[in-house]
């Protein structure tokens, strides 16, 4: 089986990976030059685009800012999965708060801004503490400003003057006071079949993940369900197959989801070694039709993300249960560059090994690893 997917970076990478055991090829689209690569080397194959989606048995995404010329062209070929609908909500913010609102999934409190003079009707509706968001191509906290007093709008408005808001709206959000971020990655095969992982908590730092622990402490059966139930509704509600995030927010006993990523994601890393079948293994057996694997955790699991840091003692892979992923780019500021997954037999115990990797990477670049590694470490 071959499937090939649009985009040429890690998620691609350890797709590749993961496909290779099960006999499944994988091959990448380098979407800047419509370009098909190896998804490890980079290097490009001995194929055009036309020629690799007829060969492919399904198509597919690692992110969702994929050109929608290269989408339309591949949802001709009724392989791709998602589907372009499906992909286009996790790029859109405004699509996105619509699917939430047909389907009825409690989500923030929100305007859809088209025009700076709004702006205030918004501080009328949802108050002066506000969460400023473009609708597209945002990510990693990009694209977004923070209104924390009525006093700052103007200054909000100078800020934002000269986007075409007409074109690309602003979602403005109600700044929540929340106990923690949490994520769910679900499975749904072709079939209608679904699985999904457990709840996992993350730490994020200048709006990138940092730190993803899970299944999250502190989760009881009933917000376990809360979850579950919400993937449910938006994967049969978007007929959806391949690995979906959903991210949120828990208030109190309620959850609200923030945001949706339709494909593989940062905060499943985990699975790679903390569960039995992994999501980018999941997700190549939902798009290929091959049967899901097993969710569940084999125990506590925390991920690290090395975020525009290349300098760490490899001395870190003596921690027993730690395993490097190391995606093999040029370091740059802010950029993943790979990230640590540590396993445990329990949550102090994973706690400890988190204080042991304290030691062999810069305190810097990991401004949340020490915190986390205390909290845990303390567990009872």
């Amino acid at each position: 089986m071959r499937v090939l997917v649009y985009g040429a970076g890690q998620l691609a990478q350890m797709m590749y990976l993961a496909g290779a055991p099960l006999g499944i090829e994988v091959e990448a689209v380098d979407v800047s030059s419509d370009t098909v690569v190896h998804p490890v080397s980079k290097l490009p194959l001995d194929a055009s685009l036309e020629q690799a989606i007829e060969a492919a048995d399904a198509l597919t995404v690692e992110f969702e800012h994929v050109p929608e010329r290269l989408l339309e062209q591949a949802e001709k070929s009724n392989k791709l999965m998602p589907s372009m609908e499906a992909i286009l909500v996790g790029a859109d913010r405004v699509r996105e708060k619509q699917l939430l609102e047909t389907l009825q999934i409690p989500n923030c409190s929100h305007r859809i801004v088209t025009s700076l003079d709004e702006l205030d009707a918004c501080i009328s509706a949802l108050g002066d503490k506000l969460i400023i968001k473009a609708s597209r191509d945002g990510y990693d906290g990009y694209g977004q400003w923070r209104l924390t007093s009525a006093d700052q709008l103007e200054e909000i408005k100078q800020a934002l003057d000269g986007l075409d808001l007409s074109a690309v709206p602003l979602v403005v959000e109600k700044m929540l006071s929340f106990e923690r971020e949490l994520s769910l990655i679900g499975v749904r095969s072709q079939n209608g079949d679904i699985k999904v992982y457990p709840i996992a908590e993350n730490l994020h730092y200048q709006g990138q993940l940092h730190v993803s622990v899970a299944p999250a402490p502190k989760v009881d059966a009933a917000l376990q369900q809360q979850a579950e139930d919400i993937f449910k509704r938006l994967a049969d509600g978007m007929q959806y197959t391949g690995v979906l995030a959903v991210e949120m927010f828990q208030c109190g006993d309620q959850l609200l989801v923030n945001e949706l990523a339709p494909r593989v994601h940062n905060s499943g890393h985990w699975t790679l070694t903390g569960s039995d079948t992994s999501q980018f293994e999941n997700h190549l057996r939902a798009v290929t039709g091959l049967p899901l694997g097993d969710t569940g955790a084999r125990s506590p699991a925390a991920m690290i993300n090395i975020i525009g840091c290349g300098t760490f003692s490899r001395e870190l892979l003596s921690i027993p249960g730690c395993h490097l992923h190391w995606y093999g780019k040029t370091v740059r500021d802010k950029r993943k560059m790979g990230h640590i997954n540590l396993t445990a037999e329990n949550y102090q115990m994973l706690g400890h090994k988190m204080q042991q990797l304290v030691a062999y990477v810069p305190g810097e670049a990991f401004p949340k690893l020490a915190e986390e590694a205390q909290k845990l470490s303390s567990w009872k």
